[in-house]
């Protein structure tokens, strides 16, 4: 499966471990990550976009799709 990316709201470690267990939970343990040291925060998952936006949005954060 295609990694994709999202810039997102993600500010720290503690916004990692908050949206750990949703994006865990949609598109499996390992499947993703989080660049904190960039600016635009991005996620970089594999997995259904749709079930990425979900997860994000259940966690109290936003993404949105980058090329």
């Amino acid at each position: 499966m295609e990694t994709s990316k999202f810039k997102t709201n993600i500010k720290c470690m503690g916004c990692v471990a908050k949206v750990t267990p949703h994006l865990d939970e949609a598109v499996g343990v390992g499947n993703w990550k989080v660049d904190i040291e960039n600016p635009a925060k991005i996620l970089s998952v594999d997995g259904e976009e749709g079930k990425v936006l979900e997860a994000l949005k259940k966690a109290g954060y936003v993404g949105e799709r980058v090329q």
